[in-house]
């Protein structure tokens, strides 16, 4: 069977959820694909799951452990597929995934990336109240990149392989937000499709929502100026501090939308502090109380009091409208 699709899935340490990832890819209803797994030196039982799952298309290979730039990379190089895909280890696609994404490509032949929607799961695979926006921005798209990451997880989009062999692979020295670096650096030079239906199932846990968000802002920011010195940018100066802005929106979300006891107090006070100061206008807003509030009822209350607190009012708790979905101040 000639393989058309390479699927790629670095994985460290995904013993809960790798099986139901890799059945996710196996249960597609395009079938002309390799699947290619890269254990990052796994200490748990993830190499033993996948080295049990029987179907020829899997691939496995085994490198130390190192970031998910440079797995992805390390993936990409042992493809062969004229279209390459990620997934990360805890997400799940809808079984019409490869098929529609493939199909939209063939039907657009300027274009070199397809994305879908995004729906949010827990743990537990249970849908989330937290969503992704469902934009159907095509063609040159570099702008909406500058604004806002409207593709949202590396788990999603389908890339032509020569448009990756031309522009480059994972930037390897970013810590955090190399998929988004990815894609405004694709934006640049080739036209973006989309397949407006939620394929993409993003698993969000306590321990993603707090993880290095200080990491993050330091790999955002730099994506930003690299972004903005692109020769693709020289018309679009004026909306950098909306971009910088819309960063400190998403980061405020994300550090506040952790279990009560697990928030980093000083860290959300700041990027708190520089959401105001990006983007004046939200003096004005009441979401911005709304957050202090919150973060004071986290920080003084024991966390089983601030939870079922949250409980009662979950509007209350929902910060979410802080990510500003591309839009300017």
């Amino acid at each position: 069977m000639t393989t058309i699709i390479s699927v790629i899935i670095p994985v460290f340490n995904g013993e809960k959820t790798i099986k139901e990832t890799v059945d996710s890819v196996l249960n597609q209803t395009f079938t002309q694909f390799e699947l290619i797994i890269i254990n990052a030196d796994s200490t748990d039982s993830t190499l033993e799951i996948i080295s049990q799952i029987q179907d020829s298309r899997i691939k496995i290979f085994s490198y130390p452990q190192a970031n998910v730039a440079v797995n992805r990379n390390r993936g990409f190089h042992h493809s062969i597929g004229e279209f390459i895909t990620f997934i990360d280890a805890d997400d799940l696609w809808t079984p019409d995934k490869l098929e529609a994404q493939y199909n939209a490509l063939l039907e657009n032949p300027k274009a070199a990336v397809v994305y879908s929607w995004t729906k949010c799961i827990d743990e537990n695979g249970k849908s989330l109240s937290i969503t992704w926006p469902r934009v159907q921005w095509t063609g040159d798209v570099y702008e909406k990149f500058l604004l806002f990451d409207f593709i949202g997880s590396g788990s999603n989009a389908m890339i032509r392989r020569n448009a990756l062999e031309v522009t480059g692979l994972f930037n390897e020295s970013l810590s955090n937000a190399q998929d988004s670096d990815m894609w405004i650096r694709l934006a640049a030079s080739y036209d973006f499709i989309v397949v407006p239906q939620p394929q993409i199932l993003y698993r969000i846990s306590p321990i993603s929502m707090s993880s290095d968000f200080v990491g993050f802002e330091k790999s955002a920011l730099q994506i930003i100026t690299r972004a903005y010195n692109h020769p693709k940018a020289a018309s679009f100066q004026h909306l950098k501090h909306h971009s910088i802005a819309n960063l400190y929106k998403y980061l405020s979300y994300k550090s506040l939308n952790v279990p009560p006891g697990k928030q980093k107090t000083l860290q959300v006070l700041k990027v708190l502090i520089k959401s105001i100061t990006t983007d004046l206008k939200l003096i004005k807003k009441p979401i911005i109380y709304k957050a202090f509030l919150k973060l004071l009822a986290m920080t003084l209350l024991p966390p089983e009091w601030a939870k079922s607190l949250f409980n009662k009012f979950p509007k209350f708790a929902n910060t979410s409208t802080f990510l500003g979905y591309g839009k300017t101040p």
